[in-house]
């Protein structure tokens, strides 16, 4: 029988305008219809429950994205509310929606904390009118104080915002100033998000065209360990490489894909998790409403994740993280890999763990395959990690 799944994601995918950088599964629609998702969502549960391989037994993390939920206002999360109103609620449920400045108000931050909602994350990217134009983004540089204002007044006290830093320089932003304006709104969670060009995307073809510069490298090392100094100088712990909290702020959904732990997503674009099998929906919102009108699940593709593959994935995901790599207890590759790291300033010891720091984080993707590679190479490599844990050391 398949393991409990306790995290779901769910995707709503409208937005009023996309982004000039967006490459996620969004619908253009400033005005969708509530009833509409509520149904198509509903439809997919169903699906999924009668197929069976994610078993849902209770909610422990709910996680509405998109996409931006906040323009389905408060009917949007009242449907959500309904089509999961028979799984049980953990006690200490965390529900995250995510919204954008210029769609939230009082009266959706009321209704939303009224059904549960107890965790906001609010699309800030930045505060500067230049590069909020360059964006394509709809809310002014004083659109989020107003958004966290409205929230804090209907009783939210577990708050996120998200920035974009490397933008191009010719757009003249400041990110030390937008750091400083982030700060002043004294969130609970910042998470951090470095410009990426996808070939499909708007900044994609301006980069392609020669229209638009590629991301700068150097600018993109340097903002990011100033947002890590200056977040940690602020009393923030930087527990993921893109995540920044208040103690006991950190995000519990989050912490699931990063332990490896099942999680279903439901909607287009949603991807779902239950070892060793991955899966992922339907990307366009219309060819995704179609499948499930049709009652079924409205799956695009599937994988069965390999060992090898597997491996390379945890020790990617655990090295993501503060907690870090158990650290090998034989001398062999592995540890002479580590010790490297650790005279490079690019990883530190905790305790009988490895953590990378700042500076290797930066550097994660290669240093993943380089400890990878490593374990191949060991005489006495560890055993096969237990009880979810993404320990490989």
């Amino acid at each position: 029988m398949a393991p409990p799944v306790r995290s779901l994601y769910v995707h709503a995918p409208f937005c009023a305008r996309r982004c000039v950088y967006c490459d996620f599964a969004v619908h253009v629609d400033a005005r969708p219809d509530p009833a509409f998702w509520v149904d198509a969502l509903g439809r997919e549960w169903e699906a999924v429950r009668t197929e069976g391989l994610f078993p849902v037994d209770r909610l422990d993390t709910l996680y509405v994205g998109g996409g931006t939920p906040s323009l389905l206002g408060v009917e949007g999360m009242q449907g959500v509310a309904r089509v999961f109103a028979d799984v049980e609620r953990a006690p200490d449920l965390e529900w995250t929606v995510e919204a954008n400045p210029e769609s939230f108000d009082r009266a959706v931050a009321e209704g939303w904390r009224r059904l549960g909602v107890d965790r906001l994350s609010f699309g800030v990217q930045t505060f500067s009118p230049a590069a909020l134009r360059w964006m394509g983004r709809l809310h002014g540089p004083e659109g989020p104080a107003a958004a966290l204002h409205a929230a804090r007044d209907a009783g939210f006290d577990n708050l996120s915002v998200d920035l974009i830093f490397a933008l191009p320089a010719r757009v003249e932003r400041d990110w030390s100033a937008d750091l400083e304006r982030a700060l002043a709104l004294e969130p609970d969670h910042v998470s951090l998000y470095g410009l990426g060009v996808e070939a499909r995307t708007p900044l994609g073809r301006a980069v392609a065209e020669g229209r638009e510069d590629p991301v700068d490298e150097t600018r993109y090392q340097e903002e990011f360990l100033e947002a890590a100094e200056r977040l940690r100088e602020a009393g923030f712990e930087h527990y993921e490489v893109s995540n920044f909290a208040r103690p006991g702020r950190r995000s519990r959904h989050n912490q699931v894909y990063w332990d490896g732990r099942p999680y279903l997503g439901l909607g287009n674009g949603a991807h779902s998790h239950q070892p060793p099998l991955r899966r992922w929906n339907l990307r366009d919102w219309l060819e995704y409403r179609e499948r499930v009108r049709s009652g079924a699940v409205p799956v695009e593709e599937a994988e069965t994740v390999a060992p090898a593959e597997a491996r390379l994935e945890r020790i990617w995901l655990t090295l993501r993280t503060r907690e870090g790599i158990a650290a090998p207890v034989r001398p062999g590759p592995a540890r002479d890999i580590m010790d490297g790291w650790m005279r490079r300033g690019l990883a530190e010891a905790a305790g009988d763990r490895v953590r990378l720091t700042p500076t290797g984080w930066l550097l994660l993707d290669e240093l993943a395959v380089e400890l990878d590679r490593a374990l191949d190479r060991d005489p006495a490599p560890a055993a096969e990690p237990r009880d979810g844990s993404t320990d490989v050391g």
